[in-house]
């Protein structure tokens, strides 16, 4: 069941969003070999493909939007270069800055999966990376994120169902018009914003989708069952809905 969520997505969205990977990746690599020229290859971060991932094939969850992206790989860099430096074997290094990494990213509400990478990348980069200091993060972090921002914005932006970042994102007149119909009568089942909140701190975990967007599945599910015969909402409408991002 959990599976058949995740990817109830239109293939479509498949391609969009393997494209994505495909432009932001050549942009990161093409920009670094234009400011860096042969040490490209040393000096773009790996973990910019995990957040290609993040961006382009799910550009409205939690962990894909631009403060987590910035923070969680700049605060990840940080933590690393500082582990590299002060503690002398490199396992127990790698390890103490990818744990200190998360704790931080949590702290500071900018939880983004690749940043444990980028952590990890500082300690175990090799020479090349280990010379650079703490301007390891600028050159290669911040240019390759910065980069790799830029191309998902303006990537998203002539899909109106996934543009980036979430903030960004408008309902059509008329999808939001349909949606509203279908829920009209069934007002009084939508769930506060209280029992929401409660229901997500009992899982205790992290969950990587908005109050808006659980609303919004909540509502069109709602809708469906109650109007299950007059296919209000056929597919081409579902896809203008953020949720099919």
């Amino acid at each position: 069941m959990v599976r058949k969520l995740a990817y109830s997505v239109s293939e479509r969205e498949h391609w969009i969003s393997a494209a994505g990977g495909l432009i932001g990746i050549l942009a990161v690599l093409w920009v670094s070999h234009a400011l860096l020229g042969d040490h490209v290859g040393a000096l773009t971060v790996a973990s910019m493909g995990a957040s290609a991932v993040l961006l382009f094939a799910a550009p409205h969850g939690a962990l894909s939007q631009p403060w987590p992206v910035v923070g969680g790989h700049l605060i990840s860099a940080a933590v690393g270069v500082t582990c590299a430096q002060w503690i002398p074997e490199p396992m127990l290094a790698a390890s103490v800055a990818v744990a200190v990494s998360i704790g931080l990213m949590y702290w500071l509400r900018c939880l983004h999966p690749p940043g444990g990478a980028t952590a990890l990348f500082a300690v175990m980069g090799g020479a090349p990376i280990l010379s650079l200091g703490y301007g390891y993060l600028f050159v290669p972090v911040l240019l390759n994120v910065v980069v790799l921002l830029i191309v998902a914005v303006l990537f998203n932006y002539p899909f109106a169902w996934r543009r980036y970042p979430q903030a960004w994102w408008r309902e059509t007149v008329e999808a939001k018009a349909q949606l509203e119909a279908l829920v009209a009568d069934d007002a009084e089942r939508m769930i506060p914003h209280s029992d929401l909140v409660y229901a997500l701190s009992q899982l205790d975990t992290f969950i990587d989708v908005s109050e808006d967007d659980l609303q919004r599945i909540y509502s069109l599910a709602l809708g469906h069952a109650h109007a299950p015969a007059s296919g209000a909402l056929g597919a081409e409408s579902l896809q203008a809905q953020p949720g099919r991002a």
